[in-house]
């Protein structure tokens, strides 16, 4: 008995031919011309050199691109050990269902709603000692606080003004987490007997990994592209204290025209998140699949 195999239509993939080819048109060309650009010494629109890999290895030499990615990684670490946590504890606290759940998404989400530039303004108005309301109240309490002077104060506060505006989206992902774990998991954690702790750790953590993994992605992305915040509140300062990759390849490009040397570092940048992305999602689903093998047991 023969089957008979139907034809399969294709057409299909003409749905999404609009966005490829705006991804192209968007990422695809501007990639194309960067990487012109990093292999070339651009003298003038009309003369151009090529050079090969000299600017890579230019800017691979710069002390203050170790400077500033040495700020910058240390700053997505403490983001993502401190939103992490704090955004699951957050979410574990809001309420489950009714009117209150409602007006506590409102409420949580509201700082992910205000714009960037805007953020590092409130910010900067906040911490200072005259008007501000933390800056008033930390010289009050005999606090030396000064965001604009010293550098500890600026990177600490560049990392509150982060973990205010971001961990509210950590919270919304493992609130989501949350809401899909079936009842059936909690009652039978009830006839067992088991703690909160024990709940936390062998039920709601390993059912959030999915929403979990995303937040770390999300937020470590973003925070390793941070740039308007801190430009505004601190502009960089004092001194190279709170200058990220960002904020340095803004200087070679626009500040300096160095074309080529920003061309080759924004290549190396895009490389260097890659990287740690391809790090943070193979340990965390190392981690899940751990987790999941010692609560089979």
């Amino acid at each position: 008995m023969s089957t008979v195999v139907k034809p399969v239509n294709q057409k299909a993939w003409l749905l999404i031919l609009p966005v490829i080819i705006c991804v192209a048109f968007s990422a695809v060309l501007p990639l194309m011309t960067v990487v012109n650009y990093s292999v070339q010494d651009i003298i003038s629109p009309e003369r151009r050199v090529f050079v090969g890999t000299e600017w890579f290895a230019a800017v691979m030499r710069d002390e203050e691109l170790h400077a500033a990615l040495w700020n910058q990684l240390r700053f997505s670490m403490a983001v993502l050990a401190v939103e992490l946590p704090l955004g699951i504890a957050l979410a574990l606290a809001m309420p489950a269902s009714g009117w209150k759940a409602s007006a506590t998404l409102v409420i949580v989400a509201l700082s992910l709603l205000i714009p960037w530039n805007v953020v590092g303004t409130i910010w900067q108005i906040f911490g200072r000692a005259d008007i501000g309301l933390m800056g008033a109240a930390l010289q009050r309490l005999g606090l030396d606080y000064n965001y604009t002077g010293n550098a500890g104060d600026a990177w600490f506060t560049v990392l509150l003004m982060d973990v205010w505006h971001w961990t509210p989206l950590v919270a919304l992902l493992a609130y989501a987490g949350l809401r899909s774990i079936p009842d059936a998991y909690y009652q039978a954690a009830r006839i067992d007997g088991a703690s909160k702790l024990a709940v936390l750790r062998y039920i709601q953590l390993p059912k959030m990994r999915g929403v979990l993994m995303i937040a770390v992605l999300l937020r470590f992305m973003d925070s390793f592209m941070i740039y308007t915040e801190p430009f505004v509140l601190t502009g960089g300062g004092p001194g190279n204290a709170t200058t990220f990759l960002s904020q340095y390849l803004t200087q070679k490009a626009v500040g300096q025209f160095d074309l080529g040397p920003a061309a080759a570092f924004s290549l190396i940048y895009f490389l260097i998140i890659l990287l740690f992305c391809f790090v943070l999602y193979n340990w965390m689903q190392r981690l899940g699949q751990h987790g999941s093998e010692v609560s089979h047991d």
